[in-house]
């Protein structure tokens, strides 16, 4: 990892406040942002697996007509969020983790742009299904056939987003932010020291689905995935209500001469 220990300065408003009239710093704005996309990323991937279970399921049945599409189209609206609270993280913090470590920083936004790109694919399939299923109620013989063939490849396409977005790519964005947060400081050691745990754990996992070993919602891929789970909440919480550390703030200054503020 490339550190940086002379990037450029940010300009930091000096306009006065009203006495009496608390001032939230930059760089706890910057911890706040991040925090709740963090927060907001474990809430709207949460219900998704519920939301998709009939589609996933059985995806012949659903095809058919039988289930709602209405928890699909609410599961796809909670994966868009989830794609684009998972950017704002690695954007809301990057003025932070630049200087520490650029590379890394550049790595941890490029990781989480790949993840949500992978996320909107698997949207495009799941509402390409629900356009699909009105056309097969209206078809017969080899078209029905045909129509249903691929819809059933096309919900196979997004569970493979899955393994490839939040599954892969949640290793290699923790093990970038993990690292600056564990060389920084900015964070108690030991919440980056269960991302950087849960790294090859996740890894593993997804190694082990891939080759048939066991299916990502299954007692092994929950268990090879609990880390990387808890580091995030952890992450997100900890930036939410308390912040980056002072100290580690202060440290990160004197390494970046010239430099007043992080933000």
């Amino acid at each position: 990892m490339t550190t940086i220990a002379n990037a450029a300065p940010v300009p930091v408003s000096t306009a006065s406040r009203p006495a009496g009239q608390p001032r939230m710093s930059p760089v706890r704005k910057i911890a706040l942002v991040g925090g709740l996309m963090y927060i907001l990323t474990f809430i709207a991937s949460i219900p998704q697996l519920k939301l998709f279970s009939d589609i996933v399921g059985d995806p012949e049945g659903f095809i058919a007509g039988h289930g709602n599409t209405t928890p699909v189209l609410w599961g796809s609206w909670l994966e868009v969020i989830t794609a684009l609270s998972g950017i704002a993280t690695a954007v809301a913090l990057y003025p932070v983790t630049r200087r520490v470590s650029k590379s890394a920083a550049i790595g941890f936004i490029a990781s989480r742009v790949t993840e949500a790109g992978m996320i909107l694919v698997g949207v495009v399939s799941m509402l390409t299904v629900v356009t699909m299923r009105a056309d097969v109620a209206g078809a017969t013989g080899a078209r029905a056939d045909a129509l249903g063939v691929t819809g059933h490849t096309l919900v196979e396409l997004r569970q493979w987003t899955v393994l490839v977005g939040p599954g892969i790519m949640a290793g290699i964005n923790g093990m970038f932010l993990a690292y600056v947060m564990y060389r920084s400081r900015l964070v108690p050691r030991l919440i980056p020291t269960v991302g950087l745990i849960g790294v090859p754990l996740i890894l593993a996992s997804s190694t082990g689905t891939l080759f048939g070993l066991w299916d990502q919602v299954s007692g092994p891929g929950f268990a090879l995935g609990l880390p990387i789970a808890a580091w995030e909440l952890s992450l997100g919480l900890w930036l939410t209500f308390k912040g980056f550390r002072a100290s580690a703030v202060a440290a990160a200054l004197d390494a970046a001469p010239g430099s007043k503020s992080l933000a």
